[in-house]
């Protein structure tokens, strides 16, 4: 489709931009033009090659696009766990109360679970989700089913996804639809063998490919592998070699100086996940040390039994309010660090250049914010407001690849993704009762 946003406010993302007014276009999944409003008469070839005609005119008056959210960790089939698994620390919280239930869990399920995580997704202006689950073949399905954009994680561990299946779903999932793709990856440090790992990096350099894992979570994570080790999980994957072509750490919690040094050089990323890690009591990520080394920072929510709210909203206030508090500088980590945390550096741990910023010939992955709702009011600073006072609420639109999948009309939510809400929530309530009663 060909799509004009007109009278809008524009925060492209791209670097030393400013927030200007004028109108954006889509043609199929990309963004055509951006920048200011073509005076009228101006000759189609001085206007972005204007289309003939256009199949949507959308008058944002007067509020915000800019580039969609990039949620860069979940498990977003753990929504059957919302609010089933609170009030624990992580050791008992994966042995004692997700472990047991997920292993009932059928791949229908865990798509149709998936669904009911991408309708929220898209209620909060996310474009792009990077999963780590169960059954990435019905996952893969469900995001492309829905229009969610998916990069997927393998979780290999001692007791599931084994690295056979792990390199099955690198070689198959990856052209299957440009919606999804799939990165090498496992679980965490703790739930690997030696041999395992070893393994690991085998696959890595046959596919010189990144990494992604669960890693430095908790301090007593980060204890038990010195013990194991003698050394840190980050000293140690580092040292085997699989991260030698990159990659990306989520949580990050517990690093020391010589942790720091290895993600720089390895060029690491890291993803936070403050409400997550707060929940859990896990600790709190040092972002203001990660900033300062040059350590990429991207922000995911984890998965909905951890943290309950796919909020990156609620995420982007906590990454930037938590470092305050940690390091005792109202000054740390400000919010349009975290706004290109949420954005630019999420597109591109993610493997997605294509949609970190607004910009002619990108994807068309972008939101419209309404500013015209108090908590946005007065219209000062927008990066600010976005962080410090901004929700879920202010989001009117999401688009991925050129196709608007949600959108407020008269105070209506509208899901454009083949299905209705109300038969996922059915399916998802039969899920439950099958996985909670049956002995």
């Amino acid at each position: 489709m060909n799509i004009r946003f007109y009278n809008a406010r524009i925060l492209t993302m791209q670097e030393g931009q400013p927030v200007f007014s004028g109108e954006l276009w889509t043609a199929e999944d990309r963004i055509l033009y951006v920048g200011d409003t073509p005076p009228a008469g101006t000759p189609r070839a001085q206007a972005g090659d204007r289309p003939a005609c256009w199949d949507r005119e959308i008058d944002c008056r007067g509020n915000l696009l800019m580039p969609g959210f990039k949620n860069a960790h979940t498990h977003s089939a753990m929504t059957f766990l919302r609010s089933h698994a609170d009030d624990m620390p992580l050791d008992r919280w994966l042995n004692e109360q997700v472990f047991p239930f997920e292993a009932k869990l059928t791949p229908q399920d865990i798509g149709t679970l998936t669904k009911l995580a991408i309708l929220e997704y898209l209620t909060g202006g996310v474009t792009g989700i990077m999963e780590m689950y169960l059954t990435p073949e019905t996952i893969a399905a469900a995001c492309s089913g829905c229009g969610m954009r998916v990069v997927q994680v393998g979780g290999c561990n001692n007791f599931s996804q084994s690295p056979e299946l792990l390199e099955k779903w690198y070689e198959e999932l990856n052209h299957a639809d440009p919606l999804t793709s799939f990165q090498l990856g496992f679980h965490a440090e703790y739930t690997c063998s030696p041999d395992l790992l070893e393994t690991i990096a085998g696959l890595a350099h046959r596919f010189r490919a990144p990494v992604f894992t669960h890693c430095e979570e908790t301090l007593a994570e980060t204890q038990g592998c010195m013990e194991r080790y003698g050394k840190t999980p980050v000293a140690l994957l580092s040292e085997l070699g699989i991260w030698d072509f990159g990659g990306a750490g989520y949580h990050l919690v517990h690093t020391n100086e010589e942790d720091r040094r290895i993600l720089k050089e390895k060029n690491i990323g890291v993803v936070t996940n403050p409400a997550s890690n707060a929940k859990l009591a896990s600790g709190i990520a040092p972002l203001s040390e990660y900033l300062t080394d040059g350590i990429p920072v991207a922000i995911g929510t984890d998965g909905p039994a951890s943290n309950n709210c796919l909020d990156m909203f609620r995420e982007m206030f906590l990454a930037t309010a938590l470092a305050k508090l940690r390091t005792g500088d109202a000054s740390a980590v400000p919010a349009l660090e975290v706004l290109r945390m949420a954005t630019v550096n999420g597109a591109h741990i993610m493997r997605l250049p294509e949609t970190d910023v607004l910009a002619a010939g990108k994807l068309a992955d972008l939101i419209l914010l309404d500013l015209q709702q108090p908590n946005m009011q007065p219209v000062w600073d927008i990066p600010n407001n976005i962080v410090y006072s901004g929700s879920k609420s202010n989001v009117m639109l999401t688009m991925i690849g050129g196709v608007i999948r949600y959108e407020l009309c008269g105070g209506e939510q509208r899901f454009h993704i083949g299905e209705e809400p109300a038969d996922i929530y059915r399916e998802v309530e039969a899920i439950q009762r099958r996985i909670f009663m049956e002995k």
